[in-house]
């Protein structure tokens, strides 16, 4: 008899600690301070994507870049940006055919730097679970954004000839562009992890479409002069990684995000 009425006293006691723990553990899992602001740097690779190269991924060049991001909630955030890089391209081994540029192959060398904003969503609270109930320390987004890239004047080498072109006597070599400034409209996405409490780590790649064909030094390569603010033009893509730091804690009893 006593052995059943100690079973019973334990039953009873786990079954009230899950009823406390019911509401007491909404309490802990919300001590820590959420925070507005995110600050950080990034590496990565950014390619060429334009009338020489179709490939995301081929000619990668390193690229740098600092960030910083307001968070308006868990979920979204916005996000400024400056990177820079490098882009190169080549007509060599291009299946399209272009006058002039297949039988007299160039490659092209530039710098580039963006500005942009942008605007990311996170599919799920991100945070580490202690600052907001229901936030993930591990979430996928998108972002969407627009800015400003700003290339040098590209660095063209033309490969050597047996047959070149002779106009009034010499050699004809096509004029290559200046540097350049373009908006650029931008879509991406990536990964988002907590590696400690204020400490961020994000995984993304992005996809930049500029309003000029000017990246590559060579603007409408069958010489036919194209119209529209984003036909035949150059864009480039990226792949970064990041670390940022969570600064500015919002007041707890005021300005939370919380159920």
């Amino acid at each position: 008899m006593k052995s059943q009425q100690k079973k019973q006293t334990a039953v009873l006691a786990v079954l009230l600690f899950l009823h406390c723990s019911l509401y007491i553990s909404p309490a802990w899992a919300q001590d820590d301070p959420e925070y507005r602001m995110e600050v950080g740097a990034g590496l990565g690779l950014m390619a060429y994507e334009g009338d020489f190269n179709g490939n995301l991924l081929k000619g990668m060049q390193p690229k740098a870049a600092v960030v910083a991001k307001y968070k308006m909630n868990p979920r979204m955030a916005w996000s400024a940006q400056i990177a820079m890089g490098k882009l190169k391209g080549s007509t060599k081994n291009v299946k399209t055919w272009y006058p002039y540029l297949n039988d007299h192959p160039m490659d092209f060398k530039t710098s580039l730097t963006d500005v942009t904003v942008r605007y990311e969503y996170n599919f799920w609270p991100f945070g580490t679970g202690r600052e907001y109930l229901g936030a993930k320390p591990l979430t996928p987004f998108f972002a969407i954004g627009t800015g400003l890239c700003f290339t040098g004047k590209p660095k063209v080498t033309w490969a050597p000839v047996d047959d070149p072109i002779i106009i009034d006597g010499e050699p004809y070599i096509p004029e290559t562009e200046d540097a350049t400034v373009s908006g650029v409209l931008l879509f991406g996405a990536g990964v988002k992890y907590k590696l400690q409490d204020r400490l961020n780590l994000i995984a993304e790649w992005t996809m930049h479409f500029t309003a000029t064909d000017r990246i590559d030094g060579v603007v409408d390569p069958y010489g036919i002069k194209s119209t529209g603010i984003f036909k035949n033009t150059d864009c480039y893509s990226a792949l970064q990684l990041t670390v940022t730091y969570d600064l500015w804690a919002k007041c707890k009893t005021c300005h939370n995000d919380r159920d």
